[in-house]
């Protein structure tokens, strides 16, 4: 843990804090963070469990009051620090315990990288066997090829895959490597989402899905719905991890900090919404019953596929749309680490992001034989090392995160605001929340999520 100011290098000046995303590079490559696995099995299944378009304009209000302001700050810290989720901390406040305190996002970037590739490595295994028709054959118990694929060590290659793709894109640079690889992915992962509203929103039934959907059902919010409302905006921003703030250290003082977080919002939204309007009238046209989670992405959506007409080609678009979401924000959470390696011990780019990737892929190895694999029988705590991992990142050290920027930037750093660009009204609105309603709804969620708060 470093207790100095950034260290100025030449390399560190050529590969770390000088480079810079331009205007449109840094919103495609924050949008690309925001939009994750998460949003595609899970927000759908939440929305329809928790009163339709009811608990959607919840999850509005959430993203306001909760979602945005995290995010303006950490992108502002970022941009004010110019230095990692560690020293950029430091450099605004002088002090070294908030330094440890930027630490803890480091750790939990690194550790939710390492199961995190394991996941994009099974959407890039069903990208291939969905295109090649093997995944597409009527008759087949698509829950036991699940099982029988978690059990063996393909997930291993897969794994390496990602973390192969993830880290030659870090390597190459921030614009060199960061940026044009969401310049090119982001707007084909557009493409593909809206051909498969197309299709899903055209068959048969389509329309007991969408009412599912986007009912509104009052009755069904409560204080639990509320809760998850606030959750799910926190994390699906890709807040309390360091990714932001990590991008933020890139952007240039002339871009508007307060047009990116909506931008970055709205992009969050739509794809949010979109999802829903593929995946549920998918699964009711088809008579399968929408489930949580693995089993919806990788059980449920393939038997509807196969059923359908050019199946192979609407499953490997599904897939591909899968490892696409997967891969931005992998690059967006690889990049926290490396970040960190390269003014910790002064390395390159490239060695940092050869190292922190080794390192990554082989501490996540026992997280992939924990699905079902030679591990899958270790639970201690009833849960397996891929659940603890996931438990840990984001039911505790994610909520720290986002509480520890929160206090920071309503507190620690009197010049948030000129960083900014924020005065009167609006930066008083904004620190009332950092100062006393995010950090409540932080704690909430996360006493929530561990169990310790019953509603």
């Amino acid at each position: 843990m470093s207790s100095q100011s950034p260290k100025t290098t030449p390399e560190h000046k050529k590969n770390g804090s000088k480079e810079r995303f331009s205007s449109s590079g840094f919103i495609l490559a924050a949008i690309g963070s925001s939009v994750g696995l998460g949003n595609l099995w899970k927000f759908p299944y939440i929305t329809g469990k928790h009163g339709g378009a009811a608990f959607f304009l919840l999850f509005i209000i959430c993203l306001i009051i909760v979602g945005l302001p995290i995010l303006l700050a950490e992108m502002a810290i970022g941009r004010g620090g110019r230095g990692n989720a560690s020293s950029s901390l430091f450099n605004l406040s002088g002090k070294k315990y908030w330094s440890f305190f930027g630490f803890l996002s480091v750790l939990t970037a690194f550790l939710i990288m390492s199961y995190y590739a394991v996941v994009a490595g099974w959407t890039l295994h069903y990208t291939v066997q969905s295109f090649s028709g093997i995944l597409m054959k009527p008759g087949l118990d698509y829950k036991s090829v699940f099982t029988g694929f978690a059990s063996g060590y393909m997930p291993i290659f897969w794994q390496a895959v990602v973390m192969l793709v993830s880290g030659w894109v870090i390597a190459r640079g921030v614009s060199g490597g960061i940026e044009k690889f969401n310049k090119i992915l982001i707007p084909g992962f557009l493409i593909i989402l809206l051909i498969l509203l197309t299709r899903s929103l055209t068959l048969p039934g389509a329309m007991e899905g969408v009412r599912f959907f986007l009912k509104p059902d009052f009755a069904k919010l409560d204080a639990e719905s509320m809760l998850i409302a606030l959750g799910h905006a926190f994390f699906s921003l890709s807040l309390g991890m360091g990714c932001m703030l990590t991008y933020g250290s890139y952007v240039d003082k002339k871009q508007s900090l307060g047009t990116a977080t909506i931008a970055i919002g709205l992009g969050d939204l739509v794809y949010a919404f979109i999802a829903g309007l593929v995946i549920f009238p998918t699964v009711f046209s088809y008579g399968l019953q929408p489930s949580e989670g693995v089993g919806l992405a990788f059980m449920a959506l393939p038997a509807a596929f196969t059923q359908m007409p050019f199946g192979a080609l609407f499953g490997g678009l599904f897939f591909l749309l899968l490892a696409i979401a997967a891969l931005t924000s992998a690059v967006s959470i690889l990049e926290v680490p490396v970040a960190f390696a390269m003014h910790k011990w002064s390395w390159s780019r490239k060695k940092a992001a050869v190292v922190v990737s080794l390192v990554c892929f082989f501490v996540g190895i026992p997280a992939a034989l924990s699905v079902g694999g030679v591990l899958g029988s270790f639970q201690p705590g009833g849960k397996t090392i891929f659940d603890w991992v996931d438990y840990v990142t984001a039911y505790v050290l994610m909520p720290v995160g986002g509480l520890v920027v929160t206090l920071f930037t309503g507190y620690a750093w009197k010049k948030a605001g000129d960083e900014v660009g924020l005065s009167g009204f609006w930066y008083r609105t904004w620190m009332i929340l950092l100062r006393l309603i995010v950090p409540v709804l932080i704690v909430l969620v996360f006493l929530y999520s561990v169990g310790l708060l019953k509603v």
